[in-house]
């Protein structure tokens, strides 16, 4: 059962000018703790609730993209005596973690909501792979969280300097971590980082020791994981995001393996902060870094100051992302057409 104030929670006075500018009665205000299908966990002032959504939220989300997600705070109305509650809104988010659908999809997936730190996890065994932390850099600089990379299975790898130091050349000015979840090793460090009443939420791959990792901090088994297997290597074992409050009073959100990450939106500068400084210096304003005359990104790939792949990485990026905003205009431009014609076909049927 519950045991915290909303303060405790992460509640404060900002939360509840949003609360109160919805001039409605009866509203509580509760946070998204889990989702189970169409049913949601919320934590609130008196305790746990189950929570639905009616219709009108679900409808509006095909324009908007806001349905609630783990972290958010929502303004609910309860059904104390059932244990149940109707969420009516989602309160403005400060931070989102916002990913495009896996397997095709075509709309945003929010992984986490309200998280002051997205801690990224990459493992130093064989999935160890530079090009997909800058990936969850951009991720994580674009939801408004702080990054901070943890890398895991240090007892795996014999040239750990080597890839720290990998890490830091990409990871320009975030804090990196390494961590060993069987010793111990580098753990009070990442606990260091965690302060009571504040959210954080562990991204990576399956199998990469988030679980864990959470376990590790808290001192007990909070979340379920698997047996290693026999290579050394994890076994994806959450099957859903949560909201779990360690002993300290910190907040932090596990979620599932990340078995895709498709970028929905964002801005690849700061992520890619040091090919940013360089096309400072390129002759022409717009310079693409591709053939044009004077261009300091490619004079510093010619004198081994920037490597190729982090080049190709960020031409990558910058190809997906506009890919991703051209398709999104055009969703939404035909959802809102979609709308209009169907509120003026009700329009002539009441006129008949």
């Amino acid at each position: 059962m519950l045991d915290a104030t909303l303060q405790e929670l992460g509640w404060d006075d900002r939360w509840a000018s949003e609360l109160e500018q919805l001039d409605e009665d009866k509203l509580v205000a509760g946070r998204i703790a889990a989702q189970h299908r169409g049913e949601y966990v919320l934590w609130t002032a008196t305790g746990e609730l189950r929570a639905e959504l009616p219709g009108r939220i679900r409808y509006d989300a095909a324009v908007t993209g806001v349905l609630p997600a783990v972290g958010d705070w929502v303004a609910a109305r309860a059904r104390a005596l059932e244990g149940r509650a109707t969420i009516c809104n989602v309160l403005p988010r400060r931070t989102s973690i916002v990913r495009k659908e896996a397997l095709g999809g075509s709309h945003a997936q929010v992984l986490a909501a309200n998280v002051d730190t997205a801690f990224l996890l990459n493992g130093l065994d064989s999935d160890f792979s530079v090009r997909r932390l800058e990936r969850y850099l951009v991720l994580a600089w674009e939801s408004g969280a702080e990054p901070v990379i943890v890398l895991t299975k240090t007892d795996l790898c014999p040239d750990l300097a080597d890839k720290v130091l990998e890490v830091e050349a990409v990871a320009i000015g975030v804090p990196v971590y390494p961590v060993s979840n069987v010793t111990g090793q580098g753990v009070d460090a990442v606990q260091g980082r965690l302060r009571p009443a504040t959210s954080s939420v562990v991204l990576g791959s399956s199998g990469v020791g988030k679980s864990t990792l959470i376990n590790r901090i808290a001192g007990e088994e909070v979340m379920r994981t698997s047996a290693l297997a026999a290579d050394g290597t994890g076994r994806h074992t959450t099957t859903h995001r949560e909201l779990i409050r360690l002993p300290g009073g910190a907040l932090v959100i596990d979620t599932p393996g990340l078995r895709e990450l498709q970028l929905w939106e964002g801005d690849s500068a700061a992520a890619f902060s040091d090919i940013e400084a360089l096309a400072a210096d390129c002759r022409f304003a717009d310079c693409a870094h591709v053939h044009e005359p004077d261009c300091a990104v490619l004079g510093a790939v010619d004198d081994g100051t920037l490597e190729l792949d982090r080049l190709r990485a960020w031409r990558k990026l910058e190809r997906e992302l506009a890919a991703v905003a051209a398709r999104t205009d055009r969703r939404l431009n035909a959802e809102r057409k979609r709308r209009w014609k169907q509120h003026a076909r009700s329009i002539r049927r009441a006129k008949w």
